[in-house]
């Protein structure tokens, strides 16, 4: 019988979550349909519980469901916990369990296939949204030396702050706060989605050894541009994320870890 997946999300016109979960079955020869659930922004719940009632064994979450998703669990692993959001959820007998793969695809991308360690690291997060929240964990359980979160509204990073302060060394601050010395620079707001910019002075990446925009498909990102123009050596974007964020949960399913590196390559948009 053929096993049954998805994603949902509103909109979902330019997802590549059937295309990657496709490529990783064909690699195992494995069973399995992943298709797309346009759920209205209202029926979110509505539209899981049909897609569980006809076998559905499990599905990823993109806007703007990650926090319902979250509500919607019967059971939450830490990584959901601690983000207030659920980018992949598993059923099992008929129970959701949710969890957050967004900030290991992250940590691994960049430990793993862009070849950065992140132990001993200073490391500066533009925005403090679900996607900083969901990568922090990760981060801080890989030995960043220390974690800045910079925001337009310091309150909100400052609760991310108290949230995680014991787990290691991070701190808060506006925008217009942020100095130099950081080896690694993440834009994780919409910015780059609505292609506009960020208030991010050029001396944050000075000396970085990586500046790397969570988006993806985007090309160089007014982010990139400057980050290049500043001195960072070397830009990326999420596609790597994507695709290893979908690999852990394709793990988590399925009880294997596919190869992300040929999805990665057919995916990726030259940055230089």
């Amino acid at each position: 019988m053929t096993d049954r997946y998805a994603v949902f999300g509103n909109p979902l016109s330019h997802t590549k979550s059937p295309f990657i979960h496709g490529a990783f079955a064909r690699q195992f020869g494995d069973d399995l349909i992943y298709e797309t659930i346009e759920a209205p922004v209202d029926g979110f719940a509505a539209a899981v519980r049909a897609f569980v009632d006809a076998g559905g064994k499990g599905f990823n979450v993109t806007v703007p469901f990650k926090v319902e998703a979250a509500d919607l669990a019967d059971e939450a692993h830490e990584a959901v916990v601690l983000c207030g959001a659920s980018n992949c959820v598993k059923v099992e007998d008929g129970r959701l369990i949710a969890e957050n793969f967004d900030g290991v695809g992250l940590v691994r991308d960049i430990v793993s296939n862009i070849g950065v360690e992140i132990k001993g690291r200073r490391v500066l997060f533009a925005g403090a949204g679900g996607a900083t929240r969901g990568a922090l964990v990760p981060f801080l359980e890989a030995g960043a030396g220390e974690i800045v979160i910079a925001n337009r509204t310091v309150s909100k990073a400052e609760e991310i702050c108290e949230l995680l302060g014991p787990r290691g060394s991070i701190r808060a601050c506006g925008y217009d706060a942020i100095n130099g010395g950081f080896d690694i620079v993440f834009n994780s707001t919409s910015a780059s989605l609505t292609g506009a910019g960020l208030p991010i002075p050029p001396v944050a990446f000075q000396g970085a050894l990586l500046a790397y925009d969570l988006a993806y498909g985007k090309g160089k990102t007014p982010f990139l541009t400057l980050a290049e123009q500043s001195g960072a050596a070397r830009l990326a974007d999420g596609v790597g994320m994507l695709v290893e964020q979908a690999a852990e949960a394709f793990a988590w399913w399925r009880g294997r870890r596919p190869n992300t590196a040929p999805i990665i390559k057919a995916m990726t948009i030259p940055l230089k």
